[in-house]
């Protein structure tokens, strides 16, 4: 099971941002896939140490959508999601001047008003679930507000990213998705297989999200996804979020140019009120030593033994970005954004509006 620290392994963006410059209100920053850490804790503490505390507040997030469980097609894996949703309650309550449970769009808002950050939960899989529908009644009852249907390999549901069947959605994957939809849950399509992904849109009624993913024309790795597909999500209503991760590039060691270059080509497809980004990474500097590397190398060989790691992952690839990795990293990526000339009012949406758009029109409120 992965400890804390593993979990995924506000006033410098002003001087980025030319409206803030002027004395606006910072933008909501929200970032649609990440994890809790703390570079000075222990595993088994509940309470975050100074440093993380200070990084958290100096990185100007308001919202931060975090996975609760395991995914694949363990047995273990709803009690792994059970406990996970308890973690992070206590979490939030060990921390209450910084973290607070977000279960409507309104406790997001209500949060940044208060100074605190407000947590996102979510499932990257529905392997747990299986043709136990209800259980997608508990998890909406355990905060669980954002539910992703596949995780790279085939479930009941449909399958992943890495199925070389491609074998598209179930007729049970359609019926879990309706159930998310009539639960008020947001339908997150991120590893699905292209077919899966391509006839799920389809399926669905309410507006979804690809919380964390690149855009396959670019660089043709299946963790991505194609332009007709994202202007499919953003044609529903829904949210693209691009992520900082080794498949962006065919070296797998992507930079702050080649995310700015999937992001501007999503926004070109996509339309900037449909894109976001969702970092899949932890918040501080991954410091790279020969403890890391060991670390990386045994993540590794656990995916590859699972059957989940994606072309592009490797025992000495890292999933940074080296000139956005720091906690001021959203500072760092709108400066890279309006560097490439985008607009303030674009960089805004991107960074945080979207979502939060996307999630009241998802649950309500």
């Amino acid at each position: 099971m992965l400890t804390r620290r593993m979990m995924m392994m506000g006033a410098g963006l002003a001087a980025a941002v030319p409206a803030l410059a002027r004395g606006g209100t910072p933008p909501l920053i929200i970032d649609g896939l990440t994890g809790i850490s703390d570079p000075d804790g222990k595993d088994d503490a509940l309470e975050l140490t100074p440093r993380a505390i200070r990084e958290y507040r100096e990185s100007g997030l308001g919202a931060i959508q975090v996975t609760i469980g395991d995914v694949g097609n363990g047995r273990g894996n709803w009690d792994a999601l059970v406990a996970g949703a308890a973690l992070h309650a206590r979490i939030a309550a060990a921390n209450p001047a910084l973290f607070t449970i977000a279960r409507s769009a309104a406790d997001i808002s209500a949060a940044r008003a208060a100074g605190r950050i407000a947590i996102v939960c979510c499932v990257q899989d529905t392997a747990m679930v299986g043709a136990e529908l209800d259980r997608l009644d508990t998890m909406q009852g355990l905060g669980i507000r954002v539910v992703q249907l596949t995780y790279n390999l085939r479930n009941l549901s449909g399958d992943g990213a890495l199925e070389p069947a491609n074998a598209g959605l179930s007729r049970l994957g359609r019926a879990t998705i309706a159930r998310i939809e009539a639960n008020r849950q947001l339908l997150d399509l991120s590893h699905g297989g292209a077919q899966t992904i391509r006839e799920a849109i389809a399926a669905a009624t309410r507006p979804m999200v690809i919380s964390h993913t690149g855009c396959r024309a670019l660089h043709d790795n299946p963790r991505n996804v194609w332009d007709t597909e994202l202007k499919a999500v953003a044609d529903k209503g829904g949210v693209v979020g691009i992520y900082w991760m080794p498949f962006l590039v065919a070296n797998s060691k992507p930079m702050a140019a080649d995310l700015v270059r999937h992001m501007t080509h999503a926004v070109n497809i996509c339309g900037e009120d449909h894109v976001s980004i969702g970092t899949d990474g932890i918040l501080g500097k991954t410091v790279i030593d020969d403890a890391a590397r060991a670390r990386a190398a045994a993540v590794d060989k656990q995916r590859r033994a699972l059957g989940i790691a994606a072309p592009g992952e490797g025992p000495d690839i890292f999933t940074i970005i080296p000139d956005l990795d720091s906690h001021l990293r959203y500072k760092k990526l709108a400066d890279a954004l309006v560097a490439a000339g985008w607009p303030s009012a674009r960089i805004d949406k991107v960074m945080g509006a979207n979502l939060l758009r996307l999630y009241g029109d998802a649950w309500g409120g």
